[in-house]
């Protein structure tokens, strides 16, 4: 059985770890009775529990905006139709004060919800069954005793999820019920997002919303947690903040919210999303105070964001990821996915802005772009040529004044897409947007490489594999912009070192915990000297133990591989140096052009011109450059002579 990342899980806040209760907390002494309620759903009926007939009641608390509460909904659905015959009726509560009456008519819609959902304004029954998340199931006996509580199933848990559920606890304890025996397993750990509940706030509290909480959410996490963007609920107004106060707190305090996983002790970066030690105390206090609103004058002004490109200027070409809409599914697992797309230009561009704008934030948890070079047959992969990303809450940004990257003729772009589903069938079409500069206004030219390897067999149970890798030393004198680490499920921690000409060294980045769940960009405030001779090494740590919840099998050894649960050992890095620097392409390998290697390309002519008759034909061109033909032929003569010959190996390393 596998395990696959879904971060609509990571976006949860507050998910528990999947597991039974141990033995000793299983047995429910004396099972507990639930007095009569009645309660009115979106539509103002009201429901009694005692007008309920059915042997059995299952009682589901659901939110509207929790991530599990989406993917769960069509999942009860689906049992209230296995069980409907069998004298089971299913009815949900939403006790959450963020969630509205509206709200829980869309989610009702949305998710096909054949079955009441109620309000529980005030969480009185919540507070009487001991409701503490959403989504939450109780079975209640008919005597209307609790016996079962907890999660429906076993496949989702913090950062990971399995295939398919190992264990149906719900679907047990039902049949176990209708057979006439105890429930093996009545309690379980539910897995989810806390419950919003209604608290009475401080009067005189110190610390509010409007004076410092507004303040800190707007520098830290509102560029996801908007209307629109991949976060699945905002945390830009009052009344919706307040119904998460609790859960924001826990994500806090366990440190999985704000995403952002370098150590502080090394580097000074633009993107940097960690709260200090400030304030997380303020968001502690205000929770511990209830959660007060304050005066709204001290509100911070609301911050503006572009709903479209957030380059400052737009694009001077726009390309589509996808040729048609891709279809996300409702749940479940969704591979990785990779598209190409074909650049219209026949001469090199220099680009000096790009963006990845996603067609469905929602859905689309990140994407890689990569450059093909004609000729390349690859259709996907990640080990070189890596040219932009985005993931959630990446500002797009222009490079340096007078720094760009070149992008040669004839180029394509591959892009790896990674879709996280949300409950509901979704579809994305994404874009890609390069501005470019003139050639004589560029200074400095930007390079992509990595220190990478795929020399490693992390054993099985091993839970601190170790694996380094090195760059090759940097020809030139360089400045250091970004650092992009790249692991699968097993990824445990990062580091980057500079090793400088003299042998000393200097640690550049280190994430001590790492998480496959953000492929973050880590783009330093300012640039770091590289001079020439330095060189990037990178050492990272995989778990492939029990203890990886992530791991999709500790039985085995992992080697190197595009999927998931195959692993990865990239450490991407982006250098500037001077325009006129030479640079051998392809130019992450950070060559300077040879004069062995001019040699070399004279030989493979000769070689490939069969019938000397000083050009290579499309019948003599090898396969490889058959691919590229009409790009190297410059002059259209039918033929591509040694100096075309010489520039086609040259850009794009044909024929090696």
């Amino acid at each position: 059985m596998r395990f696959l990342v879904s971060t609509v899980l990571v976006f949860s806040f507050g998910f528990a770890l999947v597991a039974p209760c141990e033995a000793a907390e299983k047995q429910i002494a004396t099972p507990e009775q639930i007095e009569s309620f009645t309660l009115k759903d979106f539509r103002g009926r009201a429901h009694s529990l005692s007008e309920i007939e059915e042997q059995l009641v299952v009682v589901a608390y659901l939110g509207t905006e929790c991530p599990l509460a989406k993917l769960y909904g069509p999942r009860l659905v689906e049992l209230r139709k296995k069980y409907a015959s069998r004298g089971v009726s299913f009815l949900a509560i939403n006790a959450n004060l963020q969630d509205s009456i509206t709200e829980l008519a869309a989610y009702a819609r949305i998710h096909q919800i054949d079955f009441p959902i109620l309000k529980d304004v005030g969480n009185q029954v919540a507070d009487l069954m001991q409701a503490e998340r959403t989504p939450q199931v109780f079975v209640l006996d008919q005597d209307r005793k609790i016996r079962y509580s907890g999660r429906i199933d076993d496949q989702y848990g913090v950062g990971y999820v399995r295939d398919a559920p190992e264990r149906q606890d719900l679907a047990i304890a039902l049949d176990e019920l209708l057979a006439g025996k105890s429930v093996s397993t009545p309690k379980t750990t539910a897995v989810g997002c806390k419950i919003g509940r209604q608290r009475e706030p401080v009067a005189d509290a110190e610390i509010t919303y409007s004076n410092r909480i507004a303040h800190i959410f707007q520098n830290r996490c509102v560029e996801c947690h908007r209307e629109g963007d991949i976060a699945p609920f905002a945390l830009e107004d009052y009344d919706e903040v307040a119904g998460w106060a609790e859960m924001i707190e826990e994500v806090v305090r366990e440190q999985r919210m704000p995403p952002w996983h370098a150590d502080p002790a090394h580097g000074d970066f633009t993107n940097d999303r960690h709260l200090s030690d400030e304030e997380r105390q303020a968001i502690y206090q205000w929770v511990e105070d209830g959660a007060p609103q304050g005066d709204p004058d001290d509100l911070p002004e609301p911050r503006e964001f572009v709903t479209g490109w957030q380059l400052p200027q737009s694009p001077d070409a726009v390309y589509t990821i996808q040729k048609e809409p891709f279809r996300v599914r409702a749940e479940g697992e969704v591979k990785y996915q990779w598209f190409q797309a074909n650049l219209d230009f026949d001469e090199d561009k220099w680009v000096s802005g790009v963006e990845i704008l996603p067609g469905n934030r929602a859905v689309v948890h990140h994407i890689l772009a990569f450059v093909l070079p004609p000729g390349d047959l690859r259709t996907s992969g990640a080990g070189r040529g890596f040219f932009a990303g985005y993931v959630p809450g990446l500002r797009a940004k222009m490079l340096p004044a007078g720094t760009a990257k070149l992008l040669p003729a004839g180029s394509k772009l591959i892009f790896q897409v990674h879709y996280t589903p949300i409950g509901s069938v979704q579809f994305d079409q994404s874009k890609i947007g390069l501005v470019f500069i003139d050639r004589k206004d560029v200074t400095r030219r930007a390079i992509s490489s990595s220190a990478i390897t795929n020399r490693f067999a992390i054993p099985p149970g091993d839970s601190n594999y170790r694996v380094e890798a090195g760059s090759r030393s940097v020809p030139w004198d360089a400045e250091l912009l970004s650092m992009s680490p790249h692991l699968h499920l097993r990824g445990k921690s990062f580091r980057y070192e500079a090793i400088l000409p003299d042998g000393s060294k200097q640690v550049l980045l280190n994430v001590p915990h790492y998480d496959f769940n953000w492929q973050t960009e880590y783009r330093l405030s300012q640039g770091i000297p590289m001079p020439k001779g330095s060189r990037i090494h990178a050492v990272a740590h995989y778990d492939n133990s029990t203890a990886n919840l992530s791991n999709p099998n500790p039985d085995v050894t992992v080697r190197w591989g595009d999927q998931s649960w195959d692993e990865m050992m990239i450490g991407y890095f982006l250098i500037s140096v001077p325009v006129d620097a030479p640079v051998a392409l392809p130019e992450s390998e950070l060559r300077l052009p040879s004069a062995t290697a001019k040699k070399r390309v004279s030989r493979i002519f000769l070689r490939t011109d069969k019938n000397g008759d000083g050009e290579i034909s499309l019948e003599e061109a090898p396969t490889v450059l058959k691919k590229g033909f009409a790009q190297a032929d410059k002059d259209n003569s039918g033929g591509v002579s040694p100096d075309e010959f010489r520039a086609a190996l040259d850009r794009y390393r044909l024929g090696r």
